[in-house]
């Protein structure tokens, strides 16, 4: 039995608490100054990325107090409602840090269904994705929304594949692709693969953070697309790798990962 749709109400209001929370970011971006640090694991962390979790995080205590969350920034508040909001305040902080306007702020909800809610909102770039199990995607740039299109390539070798933090790739991986695929440098966020501008993203590294990727597996789903690690596991019991694609060549992909990696 497929798992229930997720409550209207419920996704609307996590898109209006998304948006609430992405003006507060961009607020900080303009800031004539802001502190940042370094974390323990070398990755920066500003006075927005604080600033913006605690916001989430005091909202949803205010209206959903026995849910659980787990946060980029402050960790895990355990719940009893058997549902978790997983919070990425400012997911590009090195972006932001240095002033380019390539950031997001991300939110997802999982119930004992699994993944069910997200929204993923780059409040500078005015363009807002959201999603809800059995309610579809949809994508608002500037205040209008509209439906996924994602690209229709027939053949694997003229597909465009976006390459995310390819620095430390293995080069058999880096050539495979290459000769295999179009590649094309990253765009910044899933909005590309959502608006037909790329038929699959390939992420092996650094791995991704637990918060980065929650989004992701919904809103695929949602729009017709796929969303695994890039051993074909589902995204969020994996190894924090992923290949993020319309569906038609993961299969493919997958395959061609999996020959560069021996």
């Amino acid at each position: 039995m497929p798992a229930p749709s997720i409550n209207t109400p419920l996704l609307e209001y996590a898109v209006g608490l998304s948006t609430r929370a992405g003006r507060l970011a961009a607020e900080r971006f303009f800031a004539a100054d802001f502190s940042t640090a370094i974390k323990a694991d070398g990755t920066e962390v500003t006075e927005a990325d604080l600033a913006v979790e605690e916001f989430i995080r005091g909202e949803l205590a205010d209206r959903f107090p026995a849910d659980g969350v787990y946060g980029e920034e402050h960790g895990s508040t355990s719940g009893t409602s058997g549902r978790r909001w997983v919070i990425d305040p400012i997911d590009g902080t090195r972006y932001f840090a240095y002033r380019i306007p390539v950031f997001g702020t991300n939110l997802a909800l999982e119930d004992e269904h699994g993944p069910a809610l997200a929204v993923v909102n780059q409040p500078v770039a005015r363009q807002l994705i959201y999603a809800g199990r059995g309610r579809g995607c949809r994508i608002r740039t500037d205040g209008r929304d509209a439906a996924p299109l994602l690209r229709d390539t027939p053949d694997l070798s003229t597909a465009r594949v976006e390459l995310v933090n390819p620095a430390g790739w293995p080069a058999e991986l880096l050539l495979t692709l290459h000769r295999a695929t179009r590649i094309t440098g990253h765009l910044g966020s899933i909005s590309g693969l959502l608006t037909g501008l790329v038929d699959a993203m390939v992420i092996a590294g650094p791995e991704m953070g637990y918060e980065d990727l929650a989004p992701l597996p919904v809103i695929l789903e949602e729009a017709g697309g796929r969303a695994t690690d890039l051993r074909g596991r589902p995204l969020l019991a994996g190894d924090g790798t992923a290949l993020l694609s319309t569906g038609r060549h993961h299969d493919a992909l997958l395959d061609l990962i999996s020959t560069a990696a021996r």
